[in-house]
C-alpha cells in the first residue's frame, strides 16, 4: 500500500470520526458526556452547550471531508494539524477538572496525536521532496 493510500485512509478515518462525534453531541447530548473524562452534566442544564459543541465538531468533520473529496491534500494536512488542538485542549480541560488521567491521555491525548500524525504525514507527502519521491514510485 502506497503512502498516499495510507494517508488517505487516515484522513478518512479522522473525518468520519469527527463527523460521528459531532452528530453524537447533537443527537444525544446528555449521553455523549459519558466516557470523556468529565462529570456528567446536570440534567437539563447544559444540553444547549453540548449541541453547540456538536455543531462545531460536525463543521470540522465537513471541512475535512470537503478537502479530502476535492483533493486539496496539503490544505487537508494543515487542517488536520490545526484540528489536533481541539482534543489537546480537551485533554487539558479534563486534567484541570481532576478527571481520570486515563481518559485525558487515552482518549483526548491519543486523538490529538492521531490527528497531528495524519496531518504531518499529509504535509510530508505534499512537500517538494515527498512529492518528487511519490512521483517516481
Amino acid at each position: 500500500m502506497s503512502p498516499k493510500n495510507v494517508n488517505t485512509a487516515l484522513a478518512t478515518v479522522c473525518a468520519l470520526f469527527v463527523l460521528w462525534l459531532g452528530l453524537t453531541f447533537i443527537l444525544a447530548p446528555e449521553a455523549s458526556t459519558e466516557g470523556v473524562g468529565l462529570p456528567k452534566w446536570p440534567a437539563g442544564a447544559g444540553d444547549g452547550f453540548l449541541i453547540m459543541k456538536g455543531t462545531r465538531e460536525l463543521a470540522m468533520g465537513l471541512v475535512l471531508g470537503v478537502l479530502l473529496l476535492t483533493g486539496h491534500r496539503r490544505a487537508l494536512g494543515w487542517v488536520l494539524l490545526m484540528e489536533a488542538v481541539t482534543p489537546f485542549g480537551d485533554m487539558l480541560n479534563v486534567l484541570a477538572h481532576h478527571g481520570p488521567l486515563a481518559a485525558a491521555l487515552g482518549i483526548h491525548g491519543l486523538t490529538s496525536a492521531f490527528l497531528a500524525t495524519a496531518g504531518l504525514l499529509l504535509l510530508r507527502e505534499t512537500s517538494g521532496a515527498g512529492a518528487a519521491v511519490g512521483q517516481r514510485a
